[in-house]
């Protein structure tokens, strides 16, 4: 009779490359509509060149509110890009098939993406408020151009 706690353990792998970890599309989306002006969701995925939208995000809203009104600043304007651009990436990454998601984030993983209705109701609540958001600021840009002196 072999005892199991005195047989040798068997050899590790040859240094097999480390697995990614599992994204899932939600949370992504979900990243991508709270902090997208921030590239949050680019660090999620993976995504080389993360840290961009960080920085242009930061030196563009430090520049707006050095004015006394920052609203109306030209900074804040160019801000706001950035920020749509998370809005559509979190519609994009929320509507992907899951399928697709898993092709181009989860290679490696025999674990599939179900998404289901937390995936739908980001994207709803990104159309809803980033939609509003986005109002706001052309409203703000065109009271900018039309009402105040340059």
């Amino acid at each position: 009779m072999t005892d199991s706690r005195h047989t040798p353990a068997a050899a590790p792998a040859a240094s097999a490359p480390p697995r990614a970890p599992f994204r899932h599309k939600a949370l992504a989306g979900l990243l991508a509509f709270l902090l997208g002006w921030a590239g949050a969701h680019w660090w999620y995925l993976g995504r080389r060149g993360a840290w961009i939208p960080l920085l242009v995000s930061l030196v563009l809203i430090g520049t707006a509110l050095r004015s006394p009104q920052w609203y109306f600043h030209p900074a804040f304007f160019l801000f706001l890009i950035p920020a749509v651009a998370g809005f559509i990436e979190a519609l994009v990454l929320c509507l992907m098939p899951d399928a697709k998601f898993d092709a181009r984030y989860n290679p490696d993983h025999d674990r599939h993406s179900h998404s289901g209705w937390p995936a739908i109701l980001v994207a709803m609540a990104t159309l809803a408020i980033g939609t509003a958001i986005l109002m706001i600021g052309i409203v703000l840009m065109f009271q900018r151009i039309f009402e105040l002196p340059n």
